[in-house]
């Protein structure tokens, strides 16, 4: 019996890490001389007796085998002794209303939560001064003309204003360096960041008075390989000596929006660590000059990571406007559910259009551009506003410098202080050594004059994004990070973002879905892998086996967190890059999932060894597979649960046999479901489906293979509504089948838990969705729509979303194919469309996993033009204009649907999960996958699927949208009820392991018990110690979130608290 390389495991939490211990007895077959000699299928008849000797070999290693078998029989992972168990032995059966009811094992599915963890959604939310619903609500988005500055107003100001108090101006000298968008990673290295570091060495140690921010450090660490040890000595002086500052650290500028903050904090620990262990030099401020719009998630990561202040720039030109006209420009970012003020951080929002030299010096692009000194004549650009720079004289600088002050001055006047931050550069400059001369000479004969002349009451310099924050907590008088007096506080965040007219952002939540389904992917194995090597070289130190554990596995790791850190770059997950580019990306992706593969396996293998004396490590072969077909009738399959609860699901592995026996660990049968295989042409005839209960961090063992049927071995029933016109259908034996003509009337399916009702038409959910413990059935539909784009000139594209109005129903002329299959373990229906299949799959299984909907759909709209397919759901849920959108995984949003807005405003980034409720019931749709959404009407909840697109959008990226791939989008849709008032060398691993805890803030509000906690609740309180059973807990010290800063370590057996929401980082030392 084969098993294919794909293995479904329950909600995508739980995946198969490795198969089929026979591998190890092969292995010794494979590397045996005589059986390589003769490459051709016929032996000789002198190799006949070699042929019986090998014969007789592999029958003493069978018997050898066992004993390796016995090891795996009595393996799993030594963290937990429970291991995996059947939820009952006793068969299946159907009521009398024809569903199939599970016996079960009397273990309680849902657990308690005490009253106290109850508190956090029931307190009020945290007092702040800017609200960015409540701005919303209030600004007429009206976009009038404001003069030279457009979408602003006009700024005056009194000449006598800085008699008393000199202007502080910094001038902050910065090169954008996207890691891949028109050209890919590597080729702008090649092509100019290289070129920007070796003229950063040179001219700024020509005059220690230039400055200069760098943010990427994906690109610094490539240089910095490269580089001889003298420059790189040159370089550190530099950066220890305050003329070149690191902002933010991450290995990229992440995008916002589509990034779950797992892979948020991966990249900002990557970047970090690596400035750690080779510059010495740790980041205090945050630069987001270029991802489109800010999640409020990201502030309060770099507040955690122990930055103290940060700048955004993309943000919705209305509201920018707002904020410069009330003074608010900068304000201390405060978390929604924060009461107090542990998580703010000082924020400085930039006031105008761009971050480009013409849109930072002051109000006025006309006058800015012309202090642009790289534009100066005979260049390779130039000013659109015709009026050109001029190199600084002696014979102009008075008029120069006068001229520059007075946009100075303007700009300061949106601000509570008399310090004003000039960002001087653009995507890729300073690539020439030409440039960095125009620009410090000039620039700093315009400063000597300023500064040399009293009576223009200004100082202005050169300066670092940390050293102008200095200036302002100085001039306030407060401590570095604190908040200065009178400052505004905010809570919200900055979706979705306009740069102008009604061009709003909202598109790239979507654009190349399969792209943004392949991180997720490759984010779940890291996460995997991480722990699974952890734990292993824990127990190889812990058993003295230190130097027989592959640790040359922790560079494939490395490799795989650098990939995924590159891949949340705000031109790469997003979707607008050049399709070149996103290639590349993908085949990084690619070959880094392939890495951590074999990082699980190896870690796996290790540690479902009892025995770990008889643990060998293979390089070419390993011991354990995760593909390939087998080339025995019996496999062993090997189960890891990565999250931190008891797992109770169904596991659904493909088999070439529909006769199939699973065994747990201990030898008990468990009951299987046999279903036909629809999803491609292959010799994987049968779907074996099996429940399991699988321990929190744990590994389990099964035994599969081919047997006669017992009265274990359970069928589904599978029916193929058709339309009727020629179409036929045939029986894969012993699968039954059966077909009919499809009708109008609707028909159901059933299990324990749930009811669903679908269309007899289109095969869709149509009617309801029926839970057996609540009383009230809830209207759901599932509809398909399609949005074109605008007949003008402005088009959607990679980043802009223009519909052409509102959506209109999808719609074939053939009737769909509709496929019904049910069985003990799970029940499904499928459609079959054009553009489209749609799975929905309810699990008939106690707990949340049976309370909820797999929804699959699987896209193909390659054949479209200027189309974007969504799916639609319509129910009778009463929520108004209000629903809810999450932020990178991590926080829940509310978004309130605005009449006055376009219809493209209304959409938002999910990158996990959006939800409708009224008093009665919440509907949340969980989503494997970062895609845009909204609620358009009342009880409706909506998501973009994906998008093709034939022009570009005029933002730069010169192409459509039209590499469209095959894309599953994956979702879990579960309705609840709700009550009223419930109670230095990366190649080796350090001896330290990152301890990462995130404490979720509960609401209670909906049932109780409340599903999908296996875990009792703690208030908060942690034993780390008892976490790490048979292991020893030889350091316990909290640290901050990227790992550079410590306080001291406490007691290795004490207990650490956490508030709701609040995520806290440890440094442990185990053996």
């Amino acid at each position: 019996m084969k098993l294919k390389k794909q293995v479904t495991v329950c909600g995508g939490a739980i995946f198969c890490v490795a198969v089929f211990s026979l591998y190890l007895m092969l292995d010794r077959v494979q590397h045996d001389p005589a059986r390589r000699q003769n490459g051709g299928g016929n032996f000789p008849r002198s190799q006949i007796s070699v042929l019986q000797n090998r014969i007789e070999q592999l029958e003493q290693l069978l018997e050898e085998n066992h004993q390796i078998i016995s090891h795996i029989k009595d393996s799993v992972l030594e963290l937990t002794d429970t291991g995996a168990v059947s939820p009952s032995g006793q068969l299946p059966f159907r009521s009398a209303n024809g569903s199939w009811v599970l016996p079960f094992d009397g273990r309680p599915t849902f657990l308690s939560v005490k009253p106290q963890d109850c508190q956090f959604a029931q307190g009020r939310r945290g007092q702040t001064d800017l609200q960015m619903l409540d701005v919303y609500s209030l600004l007429k988005f009206d976009n009038v003309d404001g003069g030279v500055w457009k979408q602003g107003f006009e700024i005056t100001y009194e000449p006598g204003e800085w008699d008393s108090e000199p202007l502080q101006v910094f001038v902050v000298p910065h090169s954008h360096n996207d890691p891949g968008w028109i050209k890919t990673f590597d080729k702008y290295y090649t092509d100019q960041t290289q070129h920007i570091f070796n003229n950063m060495l040179v001219k700024l140690t020509e005059d220690p008075r230039r400055k200069f921010i760098w943010s990427e450090i994906s690109y610094f660490a490539k240089w910095w390989e490269s580089a001889d040890m003298h420059k790189q000595e040159a370089m550190r002086k530099l950066i220890l000596g305050g003329q070149l500052e690191m902002v933010t650290g991450g290995w990229v500028m992440s995008d916002e929006a589509n990034v779950h903050y797992f892979a948020m904090i991966d990249q900002l620990i990557e970047g970090h660590q690596w400035l750690e262990k080779n510059v010495g030099v740790t980041p205090r401020s945050g630069w987001a000059v270029d991802p489109f719009g800010h999640s409020a998630t990201m502030p309060y990561l770099l507040k955690r990571a122990n930055l103290t202040s940060m700048l955004i720039q993309r943000v919705h030109y209305s509201i920018k406007k707002h904020f410069a006209s009330i003074r608010s420009l900068e304000f201390m970012w405060r978390q929604a559910w924060d009461q107090k003020s542990g998580t703010d951080i000082f924020c400085h929002m930039m006031p105008f259009y761009s971050y480009d030299v013409p849109h930072t010096c002051g109000p006025d692009p006309k006058i800015c551009c012309q202090f642009d000194f790289k534009r100066l004549p005979g260049g390779r650009v130039n000013c659109p506003w015709k009026v050109p720079p001029r190199a600084v004289v002696e014979a102009n600088v008075a008029e120069r410098a006068h001229l520059l002050l007075d946009q100075y001055r303007k700009k300061s006047k949106l601000f509570r202080s008399k310090v004003v931050l000039v960002p001087l550069g653009d995507d890729f400059r300073y690539d020439k050594a030409l440039e960095w001369d125009q620009q410090y000479l000039n620039y700093q004969r315009l400063f000597d004059y300023m500064n040399s002349h009293p009576e223009m009451h200004v100082q202005a310099q050169f300066g670092t994004l940390t050293e102008y924050f200095t200036a302002v907590y100085k001039a306030n008088n407060v401590p570095q990070g604190a908040r200065p007096p009178d400052y505004p506080v905010l809570s919200g965040d900055f979706f979705a973002y306009a740069d102008r007219e009604d061009h709003y952002w909202s598109g790239y939540y979507t654009s190349r879905p399969f792209y943004k389904s392949m991180d997720r992917v490759l984010e779940s194995h890291l996460r995997g892998a991480e722990i699974l090597f952890s734990l292993a070289v824990a127990h190889a130190r812990h058993t003295g086996m230190e130097g027989r554990y592959p640790t040359s596995d922790y560079t494939l790791l490395t490799d795989a967190r650098r990939t995924v850190a590159l891949f949340q770059h705000h031109d790469a997950i997003t979707g607008t890059a050049k399709e070149n580019v996103v290639i590349d990306y993908g085949n990084r992706l690619l070959h880094s999932l392939q890495g951590l593969k074999r990082v699980i396996i190896n870690a796996a293998h290790f540690l479902v060894m009892k025995n770990k004396d008889v643990y060998r490590f293979y390089q070419t072969e390993p011991f354990l597979e995760t593909s390939g077909p087998s080339l025995s009738w019996v496999r062993y399959l090997v189960l890891f649960n990565p999250v931190e609860q008891d797992r109770l699901c169904v596991v659904t592995v493909l088999v070439n046999s529909a006769r199939v026996r699973v065994l747990t660990e201990d030898g008990q049968t468990l009951p299987v479901q046999l279903s036909a295989q629809w999803s491609s042409a292959s010799q994987m005839s049968a779907e074996a489906s099996f429940m399991v209960r699988l321990p929190a961090l744990g590994l389990a063992v099964f035994h599969l293979y081919d047997s006669a049927d017992t009265p274990m071995t359970l069928r589904s029933e599978t029916l193929l509504r058709l339309s009727g016109r020629g179409q036929t259908a045939h029986a894969v034996d012993p699968l039954p089948l059966r077909s009919q003509t499809a009708d109008p009337q609707p028909f159901y399916t059933s299990t324990q838990s749930l009811t669903l009702g679908f269309s007899g038409t289109t095969g869709l959910l149509e009617q309801s969705i029926r839970r057996k413990d609540d009383p009230q059935e809830l209207k759901v539909q599932i509809q398909f729509v399609t949005y074109g784009t605008r007949s003008s000139k402005d088009k959607s594209g990679a980043y802009l979303f223009l519909p052409d109005g509102k959506a209109k129903p999808y719609s074939q002329k053939e009737p769909p194919v509709v496929r019904v299959v049910e069985g003990p373990l799970f029940s499904e229906v499928v459609a079959f469309y054009q553009h489209f299949q749609q799975t929905i799959r309810i699990h008939n299984v106690p707990g949340v996993d049976g309370l909820s909907l797999d929804v699959t759909t699987m896209v193909d709209i390659r054949e479209q033009s200027n189309k974007e397919l969504a799916m639609r759901l319509v129910t009778d849920i009463q929520n108004d204009d209000t629903f809810y959108t999450d932020l990178n995984g991590f926080q829940m949003q509310p978004r309130r649907r605005f009449l006055k807005l376009p219809l493209q405003a209304n959409f938002y980034p999910i990158a996990s999960q959006a939800y409708i409720q009224d008093s009665q019931h919440r509907l949340t749709l969980h989503s494997a996958q970062a895609l845009g959404a909204t609620s358009l009407e009342s009880g409706q909840l909506e998501v973009i699927l994906d998008r093709r697109l034939m022009q570009d959008d005029n933002r730069g990226l010169g192409q459509g949208l039209k590499d469209n791939k095959k894309t599953a989008n994956r979702f879990r849709l579960l309705l609840e009820s709700r009550s009223t008032g419930n109670k230095q060398d990366t190649h080796s691993p350090s001896p330290y392991t990152a301890l990462i805890l995130h404490r979720k803030g509960l609401d209670c509000g909906l049932e109780t018990p409340n599903p999908g906690f296996n875990c009792t609740t703690t208030e908060g309180q942690l034993g780390l110690s008892s976490l790490f059973r048979n292991l020893d807990l030889q350091l316990l010290q909290p640290v901050s979130l990227s790992l550079m800063y410590s306080s001291p370590p406490m007691a290795n057996d004490s207990s650490v608290s956490l508030e709701p929401m609040e995520i806290s980082a440890f440094r442990l030392k185990l053996r």
